[in-house]
C-alpha cells in the first residue's frame, strides 16, 4: 500500500480505495466492486465526507433496534468485510450473534476467501483485546459457508442464506445490500437495517431504518452508541431519507 501522509485531507478515504484495490487484485470482490464503491465515494464527496446528524440519529436508532432483537444478525458481503470487517466482527461481540458472509455473486472460491478474511480479522481482534473483551469477541460465530436456509420470495444463488442467521433473524444489519433482498427480507417482517451512501437506492427506500454514510464510519460510530443503550423510537425513514438528499443538494454551498 503507498504512503498516504497523515497532512492528507482525503487520507481515510485514499485508504479505503487502495485497501478495495489489493482485495480485488486477491480475488475477494465481485467485478463489478470497484464501480459500486467509486459511486459510493461520490455520494459520500456531496455529504462532506462527515457522518451527518442525519446519519447519527439513525445510528442511533440502529444501536437500539439491534439491541432490543431476538436474534440479530450483520450480513456481509465483499465491499463491506473489505471496508468494515473488524467493525462488524466488534459489533457481533456486544450483540452476542453471529456474522454472515451473503453476497450477490456467490462462487464457493469468494465465501471461502471472505470467511477466511473475517476469520483473520476476528484472530487479531482476540490477540489485542482487553482481558475482558476477549471471550466475547472469541464467541462470534462467522456463519456462510453452510447455505442450509433460504429467503423466501427470491430465486436463485441471491435466495441462499445460513439458517441460523439470515433465515432465522428479526433484524438484520446489512451495509451495501441488493434491493430486491432488502425488499425480500422485510417483506418477511424482518427490520433491515442498511447502511448505503445513496439515499435514492432501493435498498434505502425499503430498508427499515437507513444509515446514509460511509460504511466503516457508521460501524464506528454504532459500537460507540451500542454502549450508550438507547431506546428505539417510532423512527420515520423517509425523513431521514429527505434529509440527507437536503445535505448533498446544498453541497455546492461549501465551494468558496
Amino acid at each position: 500500500m503507498a504512503e498516504i501522509p497523515d497532512s492528507h485531507p482525503r487520507k481515510s478515504s485514499l485508504m479505503s480505495r487502495q485497501r478495495m484495490v489489493e482485495a480485488s487484485r486477491r480475488g475477494l470482490l465481485a467485478e463489478s466492486a470497484m464501480i459500486a464503491h467509486g459511486r459510493g465515494e461520490a455520494f459520500d464527496y456531496l455529504l462532506g465526507e462527515r457522518t451527518s446528524d442525519s446519519a447519527s440519529l439513525a445510528i442511533r436508532e440502529a444501536a437500539a433496534r439491534l439491541l432490543e432483537a431476538d436474534s440479530p444478525i450483520i450480513s456481509m458481503n465483499g465491499n463491506s468485510t473489505v471496508l468494515a470487517g473488524a467493525e462488524a466482527i466488534k459489533i457481533a461481540a456486544i450483540l452476542g450473534c453471529s456474522v454472515e458472509v451473503n453476497i450477490y455473486y456467490r462462487t464457493e472460491r469468494r465465501m471461502e476467501s471472505l470467511i477466511s478474511e473475517l476469520e483473520a480479522m476476528k484472530e487479531l481482534l482476540i490477540r489485542d483485546a482487553s482481558d475482558s473483551k476477549r471471550e466475547s469477541i472469541v464467541e462470534v460465530e462467522i456463519l456462510g459457508a453452510e447455505a442450509d436456509g433460504r429467503i423466501q420470495g427470491l430465486e436463485g444463488p441471491r435466495a441462499l442464506c445460513s439458517a441460523r442467521g439470515i433465515e432465522r433473524a428479526d433484524v438484520v444489519l446489512v451495509p451495501l445490500e441488493d434491493g430486491d433482498r432488502c425488499e425480500a427480507l422485510t417483506s418477511l417482517g424482518k427490520q433491515v437495517i442498511a447502511v448505503d451512501l445513496n439515499p435514492l437506492s432501493r435498498t434505502s427506500r425499503k430498508a427499515t431504518v437507513t444509515i446514509v454514510d460511509e460504511v466503516s464510519r457508521a460501524f464506528r460510530k454504532l459500537i460507540s452508541e451500542l454502549s450508550e443503550n438507547p431506546k428505539s423510537t417510532d423512527w420515520d425513514n423517509d425523513s431521514s431519507l429527505v434529509e440527507a438528499l437536503e445535505i448533498m443538494s446544498s453541497s455546492s454551498l461549501r465551494i468558496d
